[in-house]
């Protein structure tokens, strides 16, 4: 799971949800009111996704997993507990059908003060309360929210475990293949690889590993030779006057055109504006 950056619905999605909410106030404001209205704000929904997929990682990735398609909108706060907010576009996520209708479906975690227990990727760091142990793909919690935000989200799961893990792997063979690349003065093939390195599955993977690339102990993590083409190719970013990450932090803005994941490196650009 990565920060993201929650994009602002505009004047008139905004005017046309209110309007929805005021209609299911005006019904009673039950969960059956809620549920029946959203079915049928086909116009509304589609404006909510279409927004939610420019905020999302990757080619329109969930924003649980990171793995699969984002294809369905869920409600943060689900309409069961709070039918008020089924058309309140800060309660809104991209999810796949997942994450979404097998494993988080109705949950809300709570704490004993009545505090949510479960990451809001788009208000919160998830990297605060939950750490990604690369070598092995699983989530370990930090906080109790981290913990909570595995088990309702299901986040280990064998096939998310074993894709994070994968992924680490390719992503340090595409930082070598990256230096070779510019290393053999192929600059277009670089500019390729990198837009094709942030559309991949996983932006939490290559967040990860960015967060730790100067620390000490990175080469022990993710091998001497992976760690200084990632530093280099910052470098290199750098030099050209490209936005790169701030290797202390996972920046999160998988939302900005071009963004690398939720890194903050970018591309270099074009002739022709485009990366």
């Amino acid at each position: 799971m990565i920060r993201i950056v929650r994009l602002p619905l505009g004047a008139d999605g905004a005017e046309r949800l209110a309007r929805k909410a005021e209609h299911v106030r005006q019904l009673g404001g039950s969960v059956a009111h809620a549920r029946a209205t959203w079915k049928s704000a086909a116009a509304e929904r589609g404006l909510v996704r279409d927004r939610l997929a420019e905020m999302a990682a990757g080619i329109q990735r969930c924003m649980y997993c990171g793995d699969s398609l984002g294809t369905d909108i869920d409600h943060f706060e689900p309409l069961a507990r709070t039918p008020s907010r089924a058309f309140d576009w800060l309660n809104h996520l991209l999810a796949c059908s997942h994450c979404n209708s097998n494993e988080k479906r109705d949950g809300h975690p709570c704490g004993e003060a009545g505090e949510c227990l479960l990451i809001d990727p788009t208000r919160e760091e998830p990297s605060t309360h939950l750490r990604l142990v690369l070598s092995t793909g699983e989530y370990q919690a930090s906080t109790p929210k981290g913990g909570a935000t595995i088990e309702t989200i299901g986040l280990n799961r064998p096939d998310l475990v074993r894709g994070r893990a994968d992924a680490f792997a390719m992503r340090g063979l595409v930082f070598l293949g990256l230096m070779a690349k510019h290393d053999a003065g192929d600059i277009d093939a670089w500019r390729v690889a990198l837009d094709a390195l942030h559309r991949q599955p996983f932006a939490d993977v290559l967040a990860a590993m960015m967060r730790i690339a100067d620390r000490p102990g990175a080469d022990i993590v993710l091998g001497a030779d992976v760690r200084d083409a990632m530093l280099t190719v910052v470098s290199l970013m750098r030099a050209e006057g490209a936005p790169t990450v701030h290797m202390t932090s996972a920046m999160g803005e998988a939302s900005t055109a071009g963004a690398l994941g939720s890194s903050g490196v970018q591309a270099p650009r074009g002739p022709s504006g485009k990366t």
